[in-house]
């Protein structure tokens, strides 16, 4: 699908992925789906999808971070609930953060990396309560990832990334507000400022120091086109440079992309 798609590719990218959500589920035998719902848009758009293919087996968590989520992001949360008509339960989140810190000799490694790995610490918190009520009710977890984050690694392995399936993986960004604009997502969740909400203030376009337009404009010309990275910022009218920083972030974070390596014995 073009990055920019007509109103027809994105109406059988609905029906497709409404099928495959609901295939999905039907073959593992269970009895629907279990999905976290954030206030921003890749979480809504799969809410929307799979609410259209689960119908009332569709079960959502709102996991806010007290003095961390924006409270329109809850907010948003709740509504896009309601208006899909999806049952879904808010499962506050910090006092299981202060919980595993307070429990963990944090001290004992270098200050330096502490800030990512305990933002870390909140997406396999959510994974955890996702994952518990997903084992209670015999549903899968449905995960909310975009092509964009899963080419550059920008989620949390064992965190966001651990779910059982991944709807709209193969949308960038930018497919990914198109076809939410496509199924009614309300205008302010798809134009919001994207962010992880990993600590206050955090926004993934300044941390990942690109926009999510110039990123997937630059991913799409390497691994859709298949340009060698001088094609693509010659077609782009970028600097080569650039487009060779997001080629070497993607294949760095290779190893969120796959399954554990296990080792080929010979015997």
């Amino acid at each position: 699908m073009r990055l920019n798609p007509r109103e027809e590719e994105l109406e059988r990218a609905r029906r497709e992925i409404v099928s495959f959500i609901r295939r999905e589920v039907e073959e593992a035998g269970a009895e629907g789906g279990v999905i976290g719902i954030s206030g921003g848009v890749d979480s809504a758009l799969t809410a929307a999808l799979a609410r259209e293919a689960l119908g009332d087996k569709l079960l959502a968590l709102i996991m806010p971070e007290r003095g961390v989520t924006r409270e329109e992001d809850v907010r948003d949360a709740e509504e896009l609930a309601s208006e899909l008509g999806i049952e879904y339960h808010v499962v506050e989140i910090s006092e299981s953060v202060a919980q595993v810190l307070n429990s963990f000799p944090l001290d004992a490694f270098p200050e330096e990396r502490r800030k990512l790995a305990v933002a870390n610490i909140k997406p396999r918190l959510r994974m955890l309560n996702l994952y518990l009520a997903a084992n209670l009710s015999n549903r899968l977890v449905i995960g909310t990832g975009n092509r964009t984050e899963l080419l550059l690694g920008y989620f949390t392995k064992y965190g966001d990334g651990g779910v059982d399936l991944l709807p709209i993986g193969g949308l960038y960004k930018t497919q990914v507000r198109a076809l939410a604009g496509h199924v009614g997502i309300p205008e302010r969740i798809i134009r919001k400022t994207p962010s992880a909400g990993l600590w206050r203030g955090q926004e993934d376009e300044a941390e990942l120091g690109m926009s999510y337009s110039e990123l997937d404009r630059i991913l799409h010309a390497l691994y859709e086109e298949r340009l060698s990275p001088e094609q693509a910022a010659e077609r782009l009218g970028v600097g080569v440079e650039k487009v060779r920083a997001v080629e070497a972030r993607v294949k760095a974070n290779e190893h969120k992309r796959r399954m554990p390596r296990i080792p080929e014995l010979r015997w």
